[in-house]
């Protein structure tokens, strides 16, 4: 299937479910070799996030544990540049060493805040996992540690990531071709 209407929307393939597993693996590989003997706190951001987590941590070798978050700064296809915190932290990460593991950085907005909340909790370190990363569209200077792929700025469903709510449960990701 090279297009599929999602909603009002169409879009195409742009990245395969074999070229995601594949940079998912290495990814994982180079995690569980930084982080041998440190039991690190994977921290999944919701929604977006949820299938890339699920997929990383089946892969990383090491001990480790998992935990959500839920932030949100987009309605439709476009970011309000407002964060919310829908569902917070609930774990102790004072001494933690930190993974935060997100779907998709573009402008940057969503994880600047919280990155910067998440420093004065004490962890032993932080670093960000991410799958998908916009330059162009990137407006903050935080480091991605662990970077998947870096796209072009246009707007994509699958594999966690949605319009309105639909399109996560797709397995490749495809880009808008028709508004």
């Amino acid at each position: 299937m090279s297009t599929i209407q999602v909603k009002d929307k169409v879009f195409e393939i742009s990245i395969t479910a074999s070229d995601i597993a594949e940079t998912v693996q290495k990814m994982a590989e180079e995690i569980s070799r930084d982080y041998e003997g440190k039991n690190p706190l994977f921290l999944a951001i919701l929604n977006g996030s949820f299938v890339f987590a699920a997929d990383l941590i089946r892969k990383v070798t090491i001990p480790c544990q998992i935990s959500f978050v839920k932030l949100s700064s987009y309605s439709g296809t476009a970011t309000t540049e407002n964060v919310t915190e829908l569902i917070g932290l609930n774990e102790d990460i004072k001494g933690r060493h930190v993974i935060i593991v997100e779907d998709i950085v573009d402008t940057g907005i969503t994880l600047d805040g919280f990155l910067n909340s998440l420093e004065k909790a004490g962890p032993a370190s932080v670093k960000l996992a991410c799958f998908t990363f916009k330059k162009d569209a990137f407006k903050k200077s935080f480091r991605i540690d662990y970077l998947g792929m870096t796209i072009p700025n246009e707007f994509i469903v699958g594999y966690g990531l949605d319009y309105d709510g639909y399109g996560r449960n797709l397995p490749d990701i495809y880009k808008i071709v028709k508004s």
